[in-house]
């Protein structure tokens, strides 16, 4: 399991009963967790001081609780892959939202290391090379952040516009305001489609794409049937000497081993190269060992992701 354990203003302080206790900065949130099927005693104090609690409902959705929570607050994250050119601090704006989100997948920081990391070696190796960088379904750009941080220029895109807006006043924050971003607000698949009649080609492509969800003009996605053609229309669009291929699911089923194939299958088989896939988890109790804590008592898994590296 790759994990995500670099984290100072986070950290998962205990889970119980179907939910997980938060630490995001200064803040305590209790929020649902489907991995969270044990019933373990809640003996962190933490569980008294919640600043802000999201309680599921019978019926589907939910809604938030709040004790002293601001609309809006900010953490950093220390791009340790970076460490060597100067750690990159990326600063995000989070702010609590409908099903339980507060704009930040912080299990993703593991795999930002990775993309950053990949790219400031090669800009170490290869100086005057423009590396371009595709990230697909990006949300809040943490991803798009720190693959500018690493030199990369980055084409981020999202069906959003709220969300492009939001990562774009992440960047800004991170002191990225004058890197080379494009922030696109359009559907992934339509995209893709085009950049390969223009011609279009990138050194790295990162995508995250939700289970289910909707384009800007009312386009289905389901995760099942859309991504292994994504999967090929991607490879259309990578460079000559491509560098790196991310994908991350969410979707229960899509287990390491199919995103395994998937990418064995349409990347190794043009490109060359080597594919691993594992899950991504976050460390509980404890702190990270990286930030000074002690070995966590378990492991919260959150998902899978894909890795091709040329």
């Amino acid at each position: 399991m790759w994990l995500a354990d670099g984290w100072r203003d986070y950290e998962v302080l205990d889970t119980s009963s179907g939910e997980k206790l938060e630490r995001w900065g200064n803040y305590i949130l209790v929020r649902p967790d489907p991995q969270v099927i044990w019933d373990t005693p809640r003996r962190a104090p933490e569980w008294k001081k919640k600043n802000g609690h999201y309680h599921r409902s019978s019926k589907g959705g939910g809604e938030w609780e709040f004790f002293g929570l601001p609309e809006q607050w900010d953490i950093s994250y220390p791009v340790s892959s970076l460490a060597e050119g100067g750690v990159r601090e990326l600063r995000f704006h989070l702010k609590p939202f409908s099903f339980k989100h507060t704009g930040l997948f912080p299990e993703q920081a593991v795999n930002w290391e990775w993309c950053s990391g990949i790219i400031f070696n090669e800009k170490k190796k290869n100086p005057g090379r423009e590396i371009k960088v595709l990230n697909l379904f990006a949300y809040t750009g943490g991803a798009t952040a720190a693959c500018a941080a690493a030199g990369a220029a980055v084409t981020h895109v999202d069906a959003s516009k709220g969300m492009v807006t939001w990562a774009r006043e992440n960047a800004q924050a991170s002191g990225l305001a004058d890197a080379p971003i494009r922030w696109l607000v359009d559907d992934c698949v339509k995209f893709v489609e085009r950049e390969i009649r223009r011609g279009s080609h990138y050194d790295g492509i990162i995508m995250d794409p939700p289970s289910y969800g909707r384009g800007p003009k009312g386009e289905i996605w389901k995760m099942e049937e859309k991504i292994y053609p994504l999967i090929k229309l991607c490879t259309e669009i990578l460079s000559k000497e491509p560098l790196f291929f991310l994908i991350n699911s969410y979707t229960t089923g899509l287990q390491p081993a199919v995103l395994s194939y998937m990418m064995n299958l349409e990347i190794v088989g043009r490109f060359g190269g080597e594919v691993r896939a594992d899950e991504v988890g976050l460390p509980v109790g404890r702190g990270s060992i990286k930030a000074g804590g002690t070995a966590p008592e378990f492991v919260l898994p959150c998902g899978a992701s894909g890795r091709w590296l040329r």
